[in-house]
């Protein structure tokens, strides 16, 4: 992979309006545990939001100073995931893993192909149930298919949906992984009964969550540098310290028009961990663990 920045002038990261790079110190073997690439070479059912490539975001790993990576397969590609394997084969499965998407009708062939090509786990990505091409009543059905691949269920859902489903979360066995902070909306935060209910799941021991896409749900925006977000990160770190992975969901395909400063997402994570201990267990060892990583 590219050095990390090394002091000279900063070339532009593609899909970011980083000028510069973050504060924060590089870790050695640190993990972007949630990023998509878009690679205009695989067929799309819909049009790709963005050309994202493996070649891209070598420059933002660059930048940033991280190694290992989750890619995680976006909506566009439906069930076929070779766009997902083939970043996985090019970035070197040492260093990174994929998510996959899959239906009910997948065989154990596939399955097992997956695997081997560095698939850890399978998204149900229903914040927007529009056009998704799995749905709930395929959880717990593919839950028991991947249980016995180690493999966990990273779901993308609102608050409410958790909330919803709080009966099926239960029952899983299967490990879950919550994107995005589990999305609790503003004002209401960690008032937001997800939170409660997020929180037993982690204290379980089955359950780890995203510290990703802080613009997702902020308010303030940019602006603000996402401070309205700080109160639910805060408390994920006090709840659940050692459940918790970094994301920076480059190429921030929710973001049109305007793409966020990826050095400041990097950033937050040290003012949201405020230990040099506490942000190399999020960036480190908890990804290597979730993930399968060798042991920093």
């Amino acid at each position: 992979m590219p050095d990390p920045y090394d002091g000279g002038p900063i070339p532009p990261v593609s899909n970011s309006s980083a000028s510069g790079p973050p504060h924060s110190a590089a870790l050695a073997d640190a993990c972007d545990a949630h990023l998509h690439i878009y690679d205009p070479r695989f067929a799309a059912l819909a049009p790709a939001v963005a050309s994202a490539t493996v070649e891209d975001y070598r420059g933002l790993q660059a930048l940033l100073g991280t190694r290992r990576a989750v890619i995680v397969q976006p909506r566009c590609y439906g069930t076929d995931n070779s766009a997902t394997l083939d970043a996985i084969r090019k970035l070197g499965i040492a260093n990174a893993r994929g998510v996959a998407v899959v239906r009910p009708d997948v065989t154990e062939e596939t399955l097992h192909a997956l695997h081997a090509g560095g698939i850890r786990g399978i998204r149900f990505s229903l914040y927007t149930e529009t056009h998704a091409v799995v749905g709930f009543e395929m959880v717990e059905l593919l839950a028991n298919r991947v249980a016995e691949l180690g493999w966990h269920l990273q779901l993308h859902w609102t608050a409410d949906q958790i909330v919803a489903h709080r009966d099926l979360l239960a029952r899983l066995r299967t490990p879950l992984v919550f994107d995005h902070l589990a999305r609790l909306p503003l004002p209401e935060g960690i008032a937001h009964p997800a939170f409660a209910l997020v929180s037993e799941l982690l204290a379980r021991g089955n359950a780890w969550l995203k510290l990703s896409g802080a613009y997702l749900d902020s308010v303030v925006g940019a602006a603000g540098r996402y401070a309205d977000i700080d109160p639910v990160a805060l408390a994920w770190v006090r709840t659940a310290p050692e459940r918790l992975v970094w994301g920076s969901d480059w190429p921030h395909s929710t973001e049109t028009r305007f793409k966020p400063d990826d050095a400041l997402l990097y950033d937050l994570l040290a003012h949201w961990t405020r230990t040099d201990a506490l942000r190399r267990q999020v960036l480190v060892d908890n990804p290597a663990k979730l993930y399968g990583f060798e042991a920093a």
